[in-house]
Order: C-alpha cells, then structure tokens, then sequence
C-alpha cells in the first residue's frame, strides 16, 4: 500500500489535487512514510509559476500557502491580497465561501510578527467562522468546530491523526489505500506504544516512586509528553528514557514545591550540583530515594548514548539537571521569603524552571545519530527555537494550573505576576497572558525557517513540545488533574484500535 500511496503523489499532475493529497496524508499521520514525495511534491508546487488555478479561488491559496510554510517555504502573506478590497479589509462575500475561510483560518496561524495581513486574516475567519448561518453540510460544521477549538497548527500529529481518520471515512472522494493505511498505521503504532508504557510501569515500581506520597504518579501522561516530542515508533529509546526524565522531573517538582523544607532544598541543590552521592544519609528517606533515582537514570542515559553514538553527554546532562534544580531553588527562596516577581523576572527564571531544556536536550541525545560538542554547546546556550518552546510550555500551564497550584501552595505563575505587575483583573490578565502565547508561537514560526544545526526529529521536537502543552493544559490541568479530554486522549492514543473493515 505504501508503494501505491507514493506513486499516488508522485504522479499526482493537478496542483490542488496534489496539495490535497499531500494534506492528507500528513493530517492522517502518514508523513513519516512519505518524506522524499512530500519533500519533492511541496518543491514542485514551490516552482509552478502557472498559477492562474489559484486566482480567485481563497481555499487552494490558503492550502497552499500553509503547506509551504510549513515546509519552509517563506512566500509572502501578500498573496492574499487580491481577496482583500481598497480599506484593506478582506471582502464580505467571502464569508459565502466557508470552505475558503477555514482554509484561510488554518492558514492565519502560520504567521510571522508584524504580518498584518495574515493577522487581519486569523480576526477575519475566526469571528466569521464563530457566526455562520445559513445551510452547511454536517462534515463542513465538524470541521469547523474542530478548527476552532484548536488550530491545525497547534494540534499534536496523533492526536489529530484519530480525529481525521473518521473525517476522512466520511468524505465522498476518500481515498480507500490511504485510509486502510492510516488505520492499520495507526493500530501498529499504538502496539508499539502500548508495548513501551507497559515496560516503564515496572520501571516506575522498580525505583520505589510509587511510595511516594506527595508525589504525582503520572507515568503514562508523562509518556505522552515523550510521544508528544517524537512518536514514530524507532525513536522508542527516547520515549523509554525521555518518560522516566519526565516522571522524576514531576517529583523532584513536587520537593521543592510541597514536601521539602529550604534546607533540604539547598541540600538537595548541592547533590545535583556537584553530581555525586558521597553524604546522601544527611537526606530524608524519600528525597534521597529520589535523588537515587535521578542519579541512576541519568548514568543510564549516559551509558546508552556512550555505546550507541560513542558520546559521553553525562557532563551535558548532569548541568541540565543542575540548572533546573537551581532554577527551582530560585522560586522555593521566592515563596519562602514572600517575593513577587515581576512578569519578567518570573519568566527569565521560568524558561529553566518548567524543564523544558532538559527534555529537549534528552530528545536531542537519543534521537540524533551523529551527537557533537558544538551542538551540545549550542543547546546549552538555549537557542531561540528552545526558548520559544519552553515558553509555550511555561505559559500554557500557568494557563492551566495557576488556580489549582496557588491552592496547593505553589508558587506565584504568570498570569499572578501580571496581576500583581499592573493591578490587572484577573480575566483580562489571562487575556494578555494568551496573547503572548499567539505571540510565541509567530517567533516559533519564524525560527522554523532559520538555519540550525539540527536534524531530525529534534528539530519538530521542538514545536511539537508546544503543540503538547496546548493539548494537556486547553481545558485546565490535563497533567497534574487528569480531565476527561486528557483521559480520552490516552484512552484512544494508547489502548482503543481502530477497527479494521
């Protein structure tokens, strides 16, 4: 069938019908099959300067614009200017169009700073969109909602991958290849999953973390922020290691915030510091259980990428947790001492202190086949595409959790610093606060064109960690309170087959 499918777009001779073609079996999670015909489709569509199928018609523009965005292509948001009338506003007869306009609105997230058109197109479409009257067919209206609930763009491949396979099922001109392959895809894919959370459960009770009383015992979330990261099925190394990171960063998390006093902390800070075990018994039973663990699980990455890649990233690793362990410490001294931070300040620290750097340099580590010092050095100094996602993370889960954690007696998030910074209410500090994360993902956006010395898949690790912070936290915190969303993702994620015809 993948012989078929690649055929299908390589001989594909209509542009629109190549695009679409390419745009499902991207949305169908079927990309990491197919990267040379996409590569190769998107790249003739680049360089058709016969664009007269184009003119008038707002869905085939949009299309493709959003799809050579996001593979690199940096074409100008001026070619939607001919939809747009003399006051610069986009033309009221196009809300008639409304597969145009979901197709414009999908578009309007790829966006740059300071692209007015593209922002007037994302106002345009969305308040359109939320007002439609009239007769639509039902899928239409599906998608619509769907669309306006999260964008495309933001949306993680499998996640969005079960959703479209059903769309898709329902469309008069499906493809039946590329939908029996999306399914059986799908299904191998979370054997390959399901096989790997299973291993990491005795993982979990073989260190001892599920004693844990004051800690979230959170594996298989955590195991979807990993698979979030990367989740073809030969990077599982990186989802075996990258889910036990994550279980020990949402523990040692829980020290500093809830269960260790400031002198355990400063304890605990100079362990990590310095790396070694000498004087551990001067440790609670449980924190020093925990600094075992992080101890042993980091060796183990160590040993894995010394006789795999030939690199010992162990002094890379051992800062990587040192940073954030300061970075915790930082906001304990906060808490403790009644500091405020202003926004600023708050973020400047917060960018360490959500772990994002450390689970980005882990997927670097087990995912990149030729590892480097320069690269490494260059990791450390968190270039801007790592900020970018560590600051989606950070204020997607302020968004999130502020409520739930200031009740826990966590420390001060973002949208209390702006309310403390301004005298803002509460709602229109939320407001600001999801601006700036539109604003975020534009740097994002523009950074994805950059040259960086990354391959593959690290470099999508990157948004694609964003892309899961916006799935755990759009209804609260789907991380630390599991919601009903957050539970029917990892039901259909990891233990509900499509059924086969």
């Amino acid at each position: 069938m993948k012989d078929e499918v690649k055929c299908m777009i390589n001989e594909a001779t209509d542009p629109l019908a190549k695009l679409e073609l390419i745009d499902a079996v991207q949305r169908l999670g079927l990309k990491y099959h197919f990267e040379t015909e996409i590569k190769n489709g998107v790249d003739f569509i680049y360089k058709d300067r016969s664009d007269a199928w184009l003119y008038d018609d707002l869905y085939a523009t949009a299309l493709r614009f959003r799809l050579l965005r996001q593979h690199g292509y940096n074409i100008p948001q001026e070619v939607f200017a001919r939809f747009m009338d003399e006051t610069s506003n986009f033309k009221t007869q196009l809300c008639e169009d409304v597969k145009g306009m979901l197709s414009l609105y999908d578009a309007s997230f790829f966006g740059l700073e300071g692209e007015t058109i593209i922002d007037e197109a994302k106002t345009f479409t969305t308040t359109n969109l939320k007002n439609i009257k009239g007769d639509i067919s039902p899928s239409l209206a599906r998608k619509v909602g769907h669309a306006l609930d999260m964008p495309l763009h933001w949306r993680l491949t499998r996640v969005e991958a079960r959703w479209f396979i059903d769309t898709y099922e329902q469309e008069q001109d499906m493809n039946p290849t590329l939908l029996e392959l999306a399914k059986l895809d799908y299904n191998i894919v979370q054997s390959v999953h399901r096989k790997e959370v299973s291993k990491l459960a005795r993982w979990w009770v073989d260190m001892g973390l599920d004693k844990m009383s004051f800690a979230r015992d959170r594996l298989v979330e955590h195991y979807f922020w990993c698979s979030g990261m990367v989740f073809e099925p030969q990077f599982g190394s990186f989802r075996d290691m990258g889910t036990k990171v994550i279980s020990l960063i949402t523990t040692i998390d829980d020290i500093y915030d809830v269960y260790g006093s400031l002198e355990e902390l400063e304890l605990f800070t100079d362990f990590v510091d310095r790396w070694h075990i000498n004087g551990i018994d001067k440790l609670p039973r449980n924190i020093r259980t925990c600094l075992l663990a992080m101890y042993n699980t980091g060796n183990e990455i160590g040993y894995w990428t010394l006789k795999e890649r030939g690199f010992n990233i162990i002094p890379y690793l051992s800062k990587a947790w040192a940073d954030l362990c300061k970075a915790y410490f930082k906001e304990a001294r906060w808490y403790h001492g009644g500091h405020k931070p202003t926004l600023e300040e708050y973020l400047d620290n917060a960018v360490v202190s959500i772990a994002a750097p450390l689970m980005l340099f882990c997927s670097y580590s087990l995912t990149t086949e030729k590892i480097t010092e320069e690269t490494l050095h260059y990791i450390d100094k968190l270039p801007s595409i790592m900020r970018c996602s560590s600051i989606l993370l950070r204020l997607t889960n302020d968004l999130g959790t502020s409520s739930d954690e200031l009740a826990r007696g966590d420390n001060l998030k973002a949208v209390q610093c702006y309310m403390n910074e301004t005298g803002a209410p509460e709602e229109a500090a939320r407001e600001y606060i999801n601006s700036l994360v539109h604003k975020i993902w534009k740097t994002m956006n523009k950074e994805m064109f950059e040259c960086y010395p990354f391959s593959e898949p690290f470099l999508s690790a990157n948004p694609n960690l964003g892309r899961t912070a916006q799935c755990f936290y759009q209804y609260g915190d789907g991380h630390g309170v599991p919601d009903r969303w957050t539970k029917d993702h990892l039901m259909s994620l990891l233990f509900q087959p499509i059924p086969l015809n």
